[in-house]
């Protein structure tokens, strides 16, 4: 979910956002569908395999919804940079007829394309050669980027590889609602289907894993959303907010990896995040999100370190049931960063929400707690060591611009989100799934949150 520039009524939407040969520019192959590729005959010779480059980085870009304009315009973005001698950059892109904000932009064409992204200057029309023509394939299936995956690294082998989901995003939560835009990543419309937050790791169990993931859309960069990519990547890219227009900083992110065609997973997650920054503090950018009191954050982490968090917040969760200081906790909900999981209507104030920032509730806890009550020494030393460990050991990277409508600064946007419970309020119905996933059976969290949850403030 994505937020418009205010100023246009087409930005005013929410952007949630989630093998042949290469081809040279200028040279484009007929488009190819699924079932025109068949098994070489028997006894022939195989071709051979391309020489790996450094990275091959893998978009899939779900634009079969109310956001395809934003999905070509992207598309186009990335042809100004290209792809390169040692680096690929390949897209599966999605598109649809008659929904929202349909536009019929690069020939209207309808379902799933294949590219190989070529450096074109034109930025209204997608000049790569299309090495697939798909059809309608669901693209809210996980099991469709598991076979973009699969391709991509058969057909543009690398040493490390990088997947970036762009679309919708709706943090760990499965919405119930058909309401456009209210689900969880890569929401097909057509289909109605998207990929549920435990099915995300399924993309990395059956396609592989890669060095890099990243979120392009709202809300993942979530405890619950993280473990269960902790086997998909060492180092996983997302925001724990609403990602804004322009979306990522795309065209310095590609132009860094074809000058530095060696970076490591944790250099270029590292440049992603602090592109990001650079792309938001433009002024034109800085002054929409002022006026229209937004606040954005992207951070990268590292997957390694999430057992280890899992462990030390069940600790802390442990010791502060025991503690049972309800007053620094009223006061730590009361005061926590939340982020936009409701609207100006529904939620002016963003107290209902149920998103906010880990550490900063941690920080909020242990400045308020009564030390002279049994335990909470124990507890505020278990709040600053888990503390220690994220800015150490989880973060690589982390940005922040902004305030929010309520006034919050972004500044306490620490890199992590988890679910606190808010205010009482209805913001969006959802499949109550969360014992099920792996960070809950890991930390422990939902027993301290159902305890948060009779806590008056």
């Amino acid at each position: 979910m994505t937020r418009r520039h205010p100023k246009t009524v087409l930005l005013q939407l929410l952007l949630c956002l989630c093998a042949a040969a290469p081809a040279r520019a200028g040279f484009p192959l007929p488009a190819l569908r699924a079932g025109d590729i068949k098994d070489a005959p028997s006894g022939a010779a195989a071709p051979a395999a391309p020489e790996p480059k450094e990275w091959t980085i893998m978009v899939f870009m779900n634009g079969r919804s109310n956001i395809e304009p934003y999905a070509l315009n992207d598309m186009n973005r990335f042809e100004t940079v290209g792809s390169g001698d040692k680096v690929n950059i390949v897209v599966e892109l999605g598109r649809s007829k008659g929904l929202d904000n349909d536009t019929q932009a690069d020939g209207d064409w309808e379902g799933s394309r294949r590219y190989l992204v070529a450096k074109d200057a034109d930025k209204e029309r997608i000049a790569s050669p299309v090495l697939m023509d798909l059809g309608k394939v669901d693209m809210g299936d996980y099991r469709e980027a598991v076979s973009f995956m699969k391709w991509a690294k058969a057909a543009y082998p690398a040493r490390r590889y990088a997947l970036i989901l762009w679309d919708h995003g709706w943090g760990w939560i499965d919405p119930k609602s058909e309401k456009p835009g209210k689900k969880s990543i890569s929401h097909d419309f057509t289909t109605g289907n998207y990929i549920k937050t435990a099915e995300l790791g399924k993309i990395f169990a059956e396609g592989g894993r890669v060095d890099l993931y990243a979120s392009m859309a709202c809300f993942m960069q979530m405890a619950e959303v993280a473990y269960e990519l902790k086997d998909a990547a060492p180092v996983i890219v997302g925001s724990e907010e609403v990602v804004q227009l322009p979306s990522f900083n795309f065209e310095d992110f590609f132009s860094f990896m074809l000058a530095n065609p060696e970076a490591s997973a944790e250099e270029a997650g590292a440049r992603l995040v602090s592109s990001f920054k650079d792309l938001y503090s433009r002024p034109e950018n800085a002054e929409m999100l002022e006026k229209a009191k937004y606040g954005v954050q992207l951070s990268a982490i590292r997957s390694a370190a999430l057992p280890d968090l899992a462990d030390k917040i069940r600790r802390w969760a442990g010791l502060a049931l025991r503690t049972a200081d309800s007053s620094a906790y009223a006061r730590a909900l009361a005061g926590v960063l939340r982020f936009d999981v409701g609207d100006e209507t529904t939620d002016p104030d963003k107290t209902i929400s149920f998103y906010g920032d880990l550490l900063h509730f941690v920080r909020l806890v242990n400045s308020g707690l009564d030390l002279s009550r049994p335990g909470a020494a124990e507890l505020k030393t278990a709040g600053e060591d888990l503390d220690r460990f994220a800015a150490s050991r989880l973060l690589i990277n982390n940005v922040f611009l902004g305030k929010d409508r309520a006034g919050k600064d972004y500044s306490n946007a620490n890199g992590l989100a988890v679910n606190i419970p808010g205010r009482p309020g209805n913001l969006i119905e959802y499949h109550h799934t969360y014992s099920d996933l792996a960070f809950a059976k890991a930390s422990g969290w939902k027993t301290f949150t159902d305890y948060l949850e009779t806590i008056k403030y």
